[in-house]
């Protein structure tokens, strides 16, 4: 798969440095992944939540944070919608909350 916005992570890694290393480990194992719908997806990742078809919420460092991105299978591509702590994540709207360039 394709990640875009890496730098979005890799920001969000600075300033949160005890996520960096586990947002290099999602990075590395997704990039390398292929998956052509979300049943792919929960086989690699089962803790995922799929919010709908191509919006999912992925578990960080043991939950302490949650990253949320939206996939087009097709394309095999994957949006970084927002990356926040656990806390943040429960004033958002998942659904709701948008790709930000």
């Amino acid at each position: 798969m394709r990640i875009i916005s890496r730098s979005y992570l890799k920001d969000f890694g600075e300033k949160y440095s005890n996520s960096k290393q586990a947002l290099l480990s999602w990075y590395d194992e997704v990039k390398k992944l292929e998956w052509e719908n979300s049943a792919d997806l929960k086989k690699s990742f089962s803790s995922a939540s799929i919010i709908t078809f191509k919006r999912v919420v992925f578990n960080i460092k043991g939950n302490e944070y949650r990253l949320i991105v939206d996939i087009e299978y097709k394309l095999k591509l994957i949006f970084v919608v927002w990356i926040g702590t656990h806390k943040e994540y429960d004033f958002i709207d998942v659904k709701k909350i948008e790709f930000k360039k």
